[in-house]
């Protein structure tokens, strides 16, 4: 008689995620973001056959998630101590490799150790540094500052006897972030339960996502510490633990802006958690009193003034890709006027717009009228849509508290969709493609699809005996 448990779902899903995230790493040794040692001037990676088995590598990772969401007939949906085991099965071939899909870990690296020697990074980039740290950054970004906050410059700082060895150095920043997403593996369940939602379906598409797995953990980026305290704070609102909700909020934003968008959503939780309905002056007067306090302490502590707040725009640069970049310019093409300035146009109106969404849902969430999660996944889409900047890790910030509003099959397997569109968008290096590079990748593609319908086809004896 077969196991209906939850935790007994079958294994082959997870072997074939496993097979896509060895393959994944396997190729990220040649086509990842490898150190200029490695690479040369021009940071590129070789590619060659790497491409094609990071491609291949992110078919089966992706088909694999995409098959734990859907059990078959008669098979129980997975539950969180699965899912959590797959996570690290997942995550663990990921932990070694150069930094995945982008170099922006070596800018935290230039970073810190530009606080270790001085300089301030809200007014200053890479190539004021200079040396062996600078020579990992792009072009495009040596001399940009430091759009992050006081908080995540804290942690660079840390790296800083590090930063001039790269490989080193970009392991204990994946050291950093693999604890952040473990947070985010614990606290996923428990929240979700506490709002009354499926702790599953958060734990899989907040966690167990493949945008986690490539950005978060292969990237390092510094999203997954925000992601973390985000998700802290919300849980601490939700049990009417105002002054820790927002001290927590207020720190994932120190790190990463956007994340006071939820301080709003933090007032909506406490209320409606008993804590605040009967004063809601004097909740909004201790959310808003901590998160000054916060920002005060953990500035000073940092002791990089409030020069991030003007360099907030520095994520955006002339060649970023965003939806509003692009309309820019079209709208040049179409005028035949400077692309510059009809691009700073757009991209001023697609804030405006952003700004204009996110104060109407902060209204409706305030007056009790939508559902506090709903209302920042949201607003964290509006702004990731409409903002200057696009990346496919960003897409995150929607997806995690989107994780607690799914309530029904259409709009999961909608969020699932968006995921697996945006795991494929990016080289494993972080650079344009060229004509040859596209070639392999989809290549790659293909014959990691083939072994995903090979591997379903080919279900093993023993799972059909337990299917029948």
């Amino acid at each position: 008689m077969p196991n209906t448990g939850a935790n007994a779902y079958p294994g082959r899903y997870r072997w074939l995620g496993l097979l896509g995230s060895l393959a994944l790493a396997a190729g990220a040794l040649t086509a990842g973001a490898r150190p200029a040692a490695d690479t040369g001037p021009t940071l590129r990676a070789s590619g060659g056959a790497g491409t094609a088995l990071v491609f291949a590598g992110l078919a089966v990772l992706t088909a694999a998630w995409l098959l734990v969401g859907r059990p078959g007939e008669g098979q129980p949906p997975p539950g969180t101590r699965w899912l959590t085991t797959t996570l690290a099965w997942w995550a663990a071939p990921l932990l070694l490799v150069p930094p995945l899909f982008s170099r922006d870990a070596y800018s935290y690296l230039a970073q810190g150790a530009m606080l270790a020697h001085g300089l301030d990074v809200y007014k200053y980039g890479p190539a004021d540094l200079g040396g062996p740290t600078a020579a990992q950054i792009p072009q495009v970004w040596q001399h940009t500052p430091a759009p992050y906050g006081p908080a995540f410059l804290l942690l660079a700082r840390a790296t800083a006897p590090l930063a001039e060895h790269p490989w080193a150095g970009t392991l204990l920043l994946r050291v950093a972030a693999v604890l952040a997403v473990a947070a985010l593996a614990a606290l996923l369940p428990v929240l979700a339960r506490t709002l009354g939602t499926d702790p599953a379906t958060a734990l899989r598409l907040g966690a167990l996502n493949p945008l986690v797995l490539l950005h978060l953990i292969g990237g390092a980026h510094n999203d997954a510490p925000a992601l973390a305290l985000l998700l802290g704070g919300l849980l601490a609102a939700a049990r009417g633990r105002v002054l820790l909700a927002a001290a927590l909020v207020t720190s994932a934003a120190l790190v990463k802006a956007p994340a006071v968008l939820a301080l709003p959503v933090v007032f909506a939780l406490v209320a409606a958690a008993g804590r605040g309905r009967r004063n809601q002056l004097g909740t909004a007067a201790r959310v808003l009193g901590a998160a000054a306090v916060t920002v005060l302490a953990v500035t000073a502590a940092a002791g990089t003034g409030y020069g991030w707040v003007a360099a907030l725009t520095t994520s955006a640069t002339g060649t970023s890709w965003s939806l509003s970049t692009s309309l820019g310019r079209f709208a040049a093409e179409v005028a035949g006027v400077g692309a510059d300035g009809a691009v700073a146009a757009a991209r001023l109106v697609g804030l405006a717009l952003a700004a204009v969404a996110i104060a109407l849902l902060a209204r409706r969430v305030v007056r009790s009228e939508i559902e506090p999660m709903a209302a920042l996944a949201a607003a964290f889409a509006a702004l990731v849509v409409l903002g200057p900047a696009f990346r496919p890790w960003y897409a995150l910030w929607a997806v995690l508290p989107a994780a607690f509003a799914v309530r029904t099959p259409g709009f999961r397997r909608g969020v699932e969709l968006a995921c697996a569109v945006l795991a494929f968008t990016l080289m494993p290096d972080g650079f344009s493609p060229d004509g040859a590079e596209l070639v392999l990748a989809v290549g790659g593609f293909a014959i990691g699809a083939v072994a995903v319908l090979a591997a379903e086809r080919g279900m093993p004896f023993r799972e059909r005996q337990l299917a029948c």
